[in-house]
């Protein structure tokens, strides 16, 4: 099966600082990949790479192909908007907007000019029930969406990003400003969106991503030190580094 996203030679430099080393990485459809290393090592940087985020920082360049079901990213033509739709992104603390519970899910169909208000809430009540968020807010959709516990507004945001259908979840950190109940609801609908989506987190918690991924990539200092399915990574690493960090030896 062709991968779903497919990165060679990916190099990235902050002026004059080379960031990211030669990365060269598969990830499947329809899994959980995840990406560990101690702070500061690059995945978070990589995660950005896969929808061009990094593009909003001044003096990036990057080098190397990024391509996403066949087609390279970082090539000229590419319009970022419809990338971004595909490929989305829930951050590490939740950000909804200052709207309704409602409008924060509209949002995303609206600007893409959905307009119809049946259509709207079909779309509404499908995200939230992916999301695992519709029984707890189902009859206050028009109350703000600020008033939501810090894990229900992780999980609206989530629920925003699927109202415009994207193929790719990326998730960077996604559960560091949570509690352990509200991780846990986050780390059980990864696992349920992964028959949809395909899944890719950052996360500094070694459990997490022993317990929710499929595939995980260990890096360091910029390098991708090595890349296994997790049951492999946690047990048997090829690489001493890989061992010394998930041991907690440094990190």
């Amino acid at each position: 099966m062709e991968p779903k996203i497919s990165v060679r030679n990916l190099n990235l430099f902050y002026g004059d600082n080379h960031a990211l080393h030669d990365i060269n990485l598969d990830i499947k459809k329809n899994t959980i990949h995840a990406l560990i290393g101690p702070s500061g090592c690059g995945k978070s940087t990589f995660l950005r790479t896969l929808n061009r985020m990094n593009d909003l920082i001044d003096n990036v360049r990057i080098t190397g192909d990024v391509n996403v079901e066949g087609v390279n990213i970082n090539s000229t033509g590419t319009d970022v908007v419809s990338l971004r739709k595909k490929v989305g992104m829930v951050f590490q603390r939740p950000n909804p907007f200052p709207m309704s519970i409602y409008d924060n899910i509209a949002y995303g169909p609206r600007v893409h000019g959905i307009k119809k208000k049946s259509i709207l809430d079909g779309i509404v009540e499908k995200s939230l029930k992916q999301a695992a968020l519709w029984d707890e807010v189902h009859d206050r959709l028009g109350k703000s969406a600020l008033g939501l516990s810090g894990g229900q507004q992780q999980r609206l945001c989530i629920a925003r990003l699927l109202a415009v259908e994207p193929d790719v979840l990326l998730m960077d950190e996604p559960t560091s400003a949570l509690d352990p109940i509200s991780t846990l609801k986050v780390e059980e609908l990864s696992q349920s969106l992964k028959e949809w989506y395909t899944i890719i987190i950052v996360t500094h918690n070694m459990q997490q991503a022993a317990r929710i991924s499929d595939f995980t990539s260990f890096f360091l200092n910029g390098y991708m030190v090595e890349t296994d399915n997790t049951d492999t990574i946690f047990t048997t690493p090829r690489d001493q580094r890989t061992e010394d960090y998930i041991t907690g030896r440094f990190g």
